[in-house]
């Protein structure tokens, strides 16, 4: 598979699942369905994609519009679409490039990069990479101290807000990697990856690339003090000490000086918490369907939310999303931005900066032509006039709130 951008243009790629079928072939498959998979019996992961096809548009008819403005405000920044990277982790496994390569490409489309702790790639290269926004998201692995550094290398960087996920306190029961030996990959033994090694060798454009880079990487910005940068393989097991508290926000805010975006909220009493512990805003998340199986699809979870935080902060939304449609969907339903994970990691797996850029290139185009179609001059002007949800969505939420 070639990196040039003229191996992603159509007719080739022309949506995201064109992105991720090129993923599919070029990755081995543990590191393919750690980017894929979900928790358990996936129910929420296919229902995240499933439940946006559940809401219909009602466009406005004979307005033509030469143009669209996509752009939004987020956190006062300036974004020219609706469309941010949310974090994922593992990305170096991907591509060599990972987090640098996806951040700068996030910068020459004029949106924000957000980081994981769980990073190949020291944070302070992945900032100079960007020319726009970038945020850091923070895991407490490592203990306090290990975190507490991590931020203050962050404000000294230059990342302009701080991410709190707090649907982690263990890590979900992901069954493709254990079944795929995920965890024998990223081990020292040789003989543990004896029974994935065919699988390995039949990848020999993304075995020559990871070898080439190292191998398995360290995570750059978790440095445990003492021990230095803490072992990739080591996350699942450290996620047990992590877990995040609405206490833990108190002694962040300490240390951190910008705004506080807490991300995994899925209940109007979270929404609501979150905003009296000073969030600047949430993040409507189930993770992608990569932690509590049978939760509720994200974009089911958006107008209880954004109807519970009632304007006080910005909201955001991920998960399942695969098409610009869904997005302006999503900002229809009360999202400022909506964070994409999957649909830019597909392009990333398959041409590293490349995959990236033409993946917001898709979702862009996606969003101007929805845009017009709806007789829609901008984002901005986007609400829930331009959408028709499920009766059975509005008498749920009602339900929700006054639990």
């Amino acid at each position: 598979m070639g990196s040039g951008q003229d191996t992603l243009g159509p007719p080739k790629v022309v949506n995201i699942e064109d992105l991720r079928r090129i993923a599919r072939r070029r990755l081995p498959q543990p590191v393919f369905d750690y980017l894929d998979g979900g928790a358990e019996d996936e129910i929420t992961l296919r229902e995240n994609t499933r439940a946006f096809h559940d809401i219909r548009f009602r466009p406005r008819a004979a307005i033509a519009l030469n143009k669209c403005d996509l752009s939004v405000r987020v956190l006062g920044q300036e974004l020219s679409s609706p469309v941010m990277l949310a974090p994922v982790g593992y990305s170096r496994l991907m591509h060599p490039g990972g987090e640098v390569a996806a951040a700068k490409a996030a910068g020459e489309a004029g949106t924000a990069y957000i980081l994981s702790t769980i990073s190949g790639h020291k944070l302070e290269a992945v900032k100079a990479a960007t020319k726009g926004p970038a945020w850091y998201q923070l895991y407490l692995l490592g203990g306090r101290g290990a975190a507490e550094a991590g931020i203050e290398r962050a404000q000294h960087a230059g990342y302009s807000a701080l991410v709190i996920t707090v649907d982690t306190a263990v890590a979900g029961m992901r069954e493709r990697d254990p079944r795929n030996g995920m965890k024998e990959l990223l081990g020292e033994s040789f003989l543990a990856k004896l029974p994935y090694l065919l699988e390995i060798l039949a990848h020999p454009r993304w075995l020559a690339a990871f070898l080439a880079d190292g191998g398995v990487p360290r995570l750059e910005n978790i440095v445990v003090p003492g021990q230095g940068p803490m072992k990739l393989v080591d996350v699942a097991a450290a996620l047990v000490d992590a877990a995040v508290t609405w206490d833990d926000l108190r002694w962040i805010r300490k240390v951190w000086t910008g705004p506080i975006v807490v991300k995994g909220i899925l209940t109007a009493g979270d929404a609501k918490r979150a905003v009296d512990e000073g969030a600047a805003a949430v993040v409507v998340s189930n993770h992608g369907g990569r932690q509590l199986d049978c939760v509720s699809a994200t974009i089911r979870a958006l107008p209880e939310v954004v109807s519970a935080v009632d304007g006080r902060t910005e909201v955001l939304m991920d998960g399942g999303v695969r098409r610009g449609s869904d997005i302006v969907k999503a900002i229809c339903l009360g999202a400022r931005a909506v964070l994409i994970g999957r649909a830019y990691a597909y392009g990333l797996a398959a041409a590293g900066e490349a995959g990236v850029t033409r993946a917001l290139a898709i979702l862009r185009a996606d969003i101007e032509r929805t845009l017009r179609l709806l007789g829609c001059p901008s984002v901005a002007a986007l609400d829930r006039s331009y959408v028709e949800v499920p009766n059975t969505w509005e008498c749920q939420r009602a339900t929700n709130e006054n639990q």
